[in-house]
């Protein structure tokens, strides 16, 4: 009787992904620059593979083997930066985070003024694949624009602009309500460039005065209070992203 292959393991870079420690790429260039070792020798590229019972450390720390797969819906205040650590001093929202969850890393951002629905998560390889535009979500957000919005103006948005350089895709955007000079409007969109909405309302001179995402995909913001934090079913989660258990 043949015996069976060896286990392989995990690529280390995957492993700490998974463990919340950074994302692939970063941990991949953590390896070249020297600062992660593997059973008391230097890991010094990222084709190794971890297996069960290896002692991985990072900057001398031992790193825990990765937890299952987690993730959480969080209210976003305006005012914190979605980083962990924000080189001008201002609060971030994982300072700012309810005590007793581990360590966590976000689904995509939410800028300084932005507010709304943010999803944490445990496993780097998680946040990296939710938030590639070939997963298809869409992000779903309420906007105060001040002014008026003409429908030329939400068919400019509809067919995808072009701006400095920058082409944006198709926005979906409708009226919800008139206050005065400001306007309501639920836009949706897929790509998700950095700051997107605000770069495109400015281009139609909409100015941007209070942006809330109140759904990324499947999961809702639905009446989460500011500030908090609930986690998603193991069992919701793992029917909405298929593949997650292979």
């Amino acid at each position: 009787m043949a015996e069976a292959p060896p286990e392989r393991g995990e690529r280390i870079a995957k492993f700490l992904s998974r463990a919340g420690i950074a994302s692939r790429r970063d941990a991949e260039a953590m390896i070249m620059a020297g600062r992660v070792r593997m059973n008391n020798a230097e890991v010094s590229h990222p084709a190794v593979f971890v297996l069960p019972g290896d002692i991985v450390l990072v900057d001398g720390q031992a790193i825990s083997p990765p937890e299952r797969t987690r993730l959480w819906r969080y209210h976003k205040p305006d005012g914190l930066v979605t980083t962990h650590k924000d080189p001008e001093g201002r609060a971030t929202v994982f300072e700012h985070l309810p005590p007793g969850l581990p360590r966590v890393i976000s689904i995509g951002r939410l800028d300084l003024t932005s507010e709304g629905l943010l999803l944490l998560t445990n496993d780097g390889a998680l946040s990296r694949q939710l938030e590639l535009p070939a997963t298809g979500w869409l992000r779903r957000y309420r906007v105060r624009v001040h002014g008026g919005v003409a429908p030329e103006k939400l068919k400019r948005l509809a067919d995808g602009m072009v701006l400095d350089g920058t082409r944006f895709g198709p926005i979906e955007a409708a009226v919800d309500s008139i206050q005065r000079a400001n306007t309501w409007l639920s836009v949706s969109l897929k790509e998700g460039k950095n700051r997107e909405i605000r770069r495109v309302m400015d281009g139609l001179l909409l100015p941007v005065t209070r942006l809330i995402r109140v759904a990324y995909g499947p999961f809702q913001l639905g009446n989460l209070e500011r500030g908090g934090v609930e986690e998603v079913n193991g069992k919701i989660l793992r029917e909405q992203v298929p593949g997650l258990g292979k």
